[in-house]
């Protein structure tokens, strides 16, 4: 039977169990509501019998580390977090659509056939969604390598496992959503760039005679067989951002560090060349541009009306502050708004603060322990002496 200092131990033993596993809980699963919560989608102004408009979740660069150089615990670590923001989003948002802006997997480009089929099953387990959730993914530099890596049988492995092209117009209540394969717009003329070039011309030859409302005879013949779409411009989705200089002109506390903001994009690598960029605003005249790869966010207007948002990291490992954008659109209008994940220094930060709490508290116990029981000696001494 316990006297009363064991019983006292043992309460405290419980207590500070109790605590560890509460801040364990709040740390790993938790912390993501009350981010996530602090987010809504945007508002657009519209008449009472406009449709609602549709929305849409958009992240980039996961990069889910892979078998070469992914350490055991930090890809535990970091596909546990993504795997938790997500789904609390999930079930927070509710979002008509997601889509992936490229550089899924980190190791893709590099991948075995057995390797491969491991880092799809755990993106599968990762990004679940409902079953009226559309799960778009676009084809990152990582995923199929860099263009001179690039092969085609990387790329139709990619394409096959995620349902996409390379190019292509994904039409959504009245919303025209351009993807493409950024990768492949090196302009050397290679086969599988020439391919991709040449289904963007096409696109964009379809899109033109669906916006023109009133045609000539020679241009009602041109596009008598041509597809139709939606008559509004697209929005584009892709990889790579459009070229840019730097990201000098970048603001935001999600924006490249100082010491990164101001050093010089190279053109194919970090950015499109420019002859890619004016070739696809010229094409598309799109109202709307969302990429990734560079790991930041940004905004940047091209031809002073043509607005790019750079989607930040979605990985804990590449940023100590992921996001994601969340868009309402419709046929003729979009507004965006951006969350904001835990910050991984505030999750490290209630960790060691609560791990020299418990240890303050259990010291302190046990220096009232002692006190206790040298007062104890000293009074069980006096009792002998008399």
């Amino acid at each position: 039977m316990l006297g009363p200092s064991g019983r006292c131990s043992c309460a405290l033993a419980l207590s500070l169990v109790l605590s560890a596993c509460c801040v364990l809980l709040f740390c790993e699963y938790g912390i993501y509501f009350p981010a996530i919560l602090r987010c809504s989608w945007p508002e657009m102004e519209r008449s009472d019998d406009a449709p609602r408009p549709l929305r849409a979740l958009f992240l980039s660069d996961p990069h889910l580390l892979g078998a070469i150089r992914g350490h055991w615990f930090d890809k535990l670590r970091r596909e546990w977090q993504m795997e938790r923001a997500f789904q609390t989003a999930m079930w927070l948002l509710r979002p008509e659509m997601v889509f992936i802006l490229g550089d899924v997997f980190d190791e893709g480009k590099w991948s075995s056939p057995k390797d491969w089929e491991d880092d799809v099953r755990r993106f599968k387990q990762i990004f679940r969604h409902p079953s009226d959730t559309e799960l778009v993914v676009l084809i990152g530099n990582h995923d199929i390598g860099f263009h001179h890596e690039m092969t085609r049988y990387k790329l139709e492995r990619f394409e096959k496992v995620f349902n996409v092209t390379s190019a292509r117009i994904l039409t959504k209540r009245g919303v025209n959503f351009l993807l493409v394969n950024s990768v492949a717009l090196h302009g050397d003329h290679c086969p599988i760039c020439q391919s991709v070039e040449n289904e963007l011309y096409s696109l964009s030859q379809a899109l033109n005679c669906s916006t023109q409302s009133h045609h000539s005879g020679s241009m009602r013949h041109r596009c008598k067989d041509m597809k139709t779409y939606i008559s509004t411009p697209p929005i584009i989705l892709q990889h790579y951002p459009l070229y840019r200089a730097s990201d000098a002109e970048c603001t935001g506390v999600d924006a490249a560090p100082p010491n990164e903001r101001y050093q010089h994009f190279h053109e194919r690598y970090d950015v499109l060349s420019q002859e890619a960029s004016k070739m696809l605003l010229w094409w598309f005249q799109p109202r709307l541009i969302l990429s990734g790869h560079t790991h930041s966010g940004c905004e940047v207007l091209h031809e002073n009306r043509i607005p790019e948002i750079s989607v930040p990291s979605f990985s804990w490992r590449n940023r100590n502050n992921p996001s994601f954008i969340l868009g309402s659109f419709s046929q003729s209008d979009y507004a965006l708004s951006k969350c904001f994940l835990p910050e991984e220094s505030s999750v490290i930060a209630v960790y060691c603060g609560s791990v020299m709490a418990l240890a303050l508290i259990t010291l302190g116990h046990l220096s009232l322990f002692r006190g206790a029981l040298h007062t104890a000696n000293v009074l069980l001494g006096k009792q002998k002496s008399l």
